[in-house]
């Protein structure tokens, strides 16, 4: 069902108007929490609400996939499937936590200024172990929120495969203050930023393995790999051996050549995987990561040489799949791969990278977490208070002070909203979530996620590290729709994120594909007004890689594309065939001046833009007669039939819905 004429005309959605829509994916909130009267706590399910009305994402409203475009019609929950309704959650009274058994069973009540972490933790690790084990997408658990103020001051850990947590709606606010053993302890030398090196714990552990960094809710297992059982026993340091992180990337089955092509385990096109070794324990439907290492040739189809930056020996391309079948040494995955699997990264005549080989590799997903959503209440990081890493405290630390200033005001405390990390089939809808650390919603090996019907503003860190987004890497097949992001500093695809639809989104920021060969997404029917102070000269604290340099002031333009001689600095050139189709877009190029129409490569609201693409193939971005070494500086150039393809048009307003032409 579609949102009424008056709603597209405040979102400024012109292009959008006319769609109508033929159905809701959204139904079965719940409302108020339970109360309190006289002491007796009431342990009654509060009665359901309404969920916003959005786009209809159902399958039955999806396109057949065009000839010539990425297939997007598996993209989000369940790879099409309506988000959960009141239907799709367990009967039994045991699976469902609601606010009264919540403040009876673990002390957790609203508005009592004491810390329910703990008491939250053990709800959901409750449901964990009673529950997920005989769950599924139709007998969901559910945890339900009391309306009022929860108070949480470390990392929440939501491992409970096949849980919801809801809210009373946005009347339900979770406070996040990090404790003294949640915030960073380690700081770069000039303050900057968490200084992930530097934090180490027992045998070996660093920062690093714990990225994209904490936040209030984890959506990742909480298992430890055996080598580090026991191993790190600081208490400021204990998510370092958690969540079974270093199985992921110390395992994965070795790679064999197809036969008869050399030294490659498979091609894109292809379905199978040839591994070294038969796994027994490798079953239909197992979550696989394929990892394809990265090789010069790789870097130099990106224009990422000559280079003065390190170049990083690991895996840009990889991407999530399912098993279909596993015969003898051969592994079947749910649909093609869109990339070369070469054994290792010489398998195609390049030399060693920095000096050294690094295999690709097939990795079975260790205990993913599966089916977890948040819906229907608003949460926030409070600064008010909290100890300054260097001595004091952030009492003059406000929302409007780092509005518009893309720099770190408290990188110790530089905590996401919510972190989705080897998950799949999760969903946010209808959250609001204001002044986080740094990202609100941030992916790191994650697919088929739906994130609908959000509210998203501020953060305190939008500076050096790379903070403050609304940041999906390594994702696959996901569904961005229907939310309203302000005062971040990038609406980011990054990192290898692919099959990605975002869709109706209405923005502030960029639509920013950052780098890391991240490709194949679709970005359509967004509203995106950028100020002209949303740029990287605005900084006064810890800024980012993007700071003005001899141009003087620079801003942010509605797309960035990442190019190879800059974004190699970080990973790479941002990859092949993503989508821009029927936004609406303006820039603001003058303090104070009027919003342009932001329309680049000619065409119209039907021409289809493919990015980084030419002749069917992938193609890097030119301009005066060779590869752009940086997108900045060139927004406004026209890049049709020089790495963006123009020819393509289509009548309709969408590429992935049904909607009249």
């Amino acid at each position: 069902m579609g949102r009424d004429m008056k709603y597209y005309r405040i979102l400024g959605l012109v292009a959008v108007a006319a769609i109508t829509l033929t159905g809701c994916d959204s139904t079965g909130n719940a409302s108020a929490a339970a109360g309190q009267a006289g002491g007796v706590v009431d342990t009654n399910e509060p009665a359901p609400v309404p969920l916003p009305q959005g786009l209809d994402l159902g399958k039955g409203n999806r396109r057949t996939p065009i000839p010539g475009l990425p297939d997007w019609s598996k993209a989000g929950y369940r790879g099409g499937e309506n988000l959960p309704a009141a239907g799709d959650y367990n009967p039994d009274a045991a699976c469902r936590t609601t606010p009264g058994e919540l403040a009876a069973n673990y002390g957790v009540r609203a508005d009592d200024d004491a810390d329910d972490s703990l008491g939250l933790q053990k709800a959901i690790d409750d449901i964990r172990t009673s529950c997920s084990p005989k769950a599924s997408f139709t007998k969901l658990s559910l945890i339900i929120l009391p309306a009022g103020t929860l108070t949480v001051t470390r990392q929440l850990w939501v491992d409970a495969d096949y849980l919801t947590i809801r809210g009373a709606g946005h009347s339900t606010r979770v406070v996040f203050r990090p404790d003294e053993n949640t915030r960073y302890d380690t700081l770069t030398k000039d303050g900057s930023q968490w200084d992930q090196d530097a934090m180490t714990c027992g045998k070996g552990p660093k920062g690093g393995w714990i990225w994209p960094g904490r936040g209030l809710f984890r959506v990742q297992s909480q298992e430890i790999e055996k080598s580090y059982v026991d191993g790190c026993r600081e208490p400021n340091r204990q998510d370092l051996v958690k969540g079974t992180v270093n199985a992921h990337w110390k395992a994965g089955l070795k790679l064999a050549p197809k036969p008869g092509d050399g030294e490659y385990s498979a091609r894109a096109g292809d379905t199978v995987v040839h591994v070294a070794k038969a796994d027994g324990d490798l079953k239909p439907g197992a979550l696989v990561n394929v990892r394809a290492a990265n090789t010069m040739k790789m870097y130099e189809e990106q224009k990422a040489l000559p280079t003065e930056h390190k170049l990083q020996n690991l895996h840009m391309r990889q991407r999530i799949h399912r098993v279909a079948a596993v015969e003898g040494k051969t592994v079947t995955l749910d649909g093609p791969l869109e990339f070369d699997v070469p054994i290792k990264s010489t398998s195609d005549g390049a030399p060693e990278i920095e000096g050294a080989e690094y295999e690709s590799k097939l990795a079975p997903l260790a205990d993913p977490v599966i089916g977890v959503g948040f819906e229907s209440f608003s949460f926030t990081q409070d600064m008010k208070g909290l100890p300054k890493a260097g001595g004091g405290s952030y009492d003059d630390l406000t929302p409007e002070k780092v509005r518009n200033d893309y720099g770190n005001f408290a990188p110790e405390y530089a905590m996401h909203g919510i972190v989705f990390k080897w998950a799949a089939d999760g969903f946010v809808r209808n959250m609001k979530i204001e002044m986080t650390g740094s990202h609100p919603v941030v992916t790191e090996e994650a697919r088929n996620l739906a994130i609908v019907n959000n509210t998203f503003d501020g953060a305190w860190n939008k500076g050096k590290g790379g903070n403050g987004y609304l940041r999906g890497s390594r994702v696959w097949d996901s569904v961005y729709a229907d939310n309203i992001s302000r005062n971040l500093r990038h609406f980011t695809m990054q990192w290898s994120a692919s099959g990605n639809v975002v869709i109706r989104n209405d923005l502030d920021s960029d639509l920013n594909m950052h780098g890391g060969w991240e490709r194949r997404n679709l970005f359509e029917l967004n509203t995106v007004r950028i100020p002209f102070a949303h740029g990287p000269s605005r900084c006064t604290a810890n800024c980012g890689g993007e700071v003005a340099g001899d141009d003087g002031e620079t801003t942010w333009y509605p797309i960035w594309w990442g190019a190879g001689r800059k974004a190699v600095k970080w990973s790479g050139a941002t990859g092949p065939q993503n989508v821009f189709f029927n936004n609406a877009m303006a820039k603001q190029s003058v303090q104070g001046g009027p919003f342009a129409d932001y329309r680049p490569n000619g065409g119209d609201a039907h021409t289809v833009q493919q990015y980084g693409w030419g002749g069917g193939r992938y193609q890097h971005l030119e301009r005066d007669g060779g590869p752009i070494a940086d997108w900045s500086g060139g927004e406004t150039a026209n890049y049709a039939g020089r790495g963006v393809d123009t020819a393509a048009t289509d009548p309709a307003q969408s590429l992935f819905l049904r909607v009249p032409r």
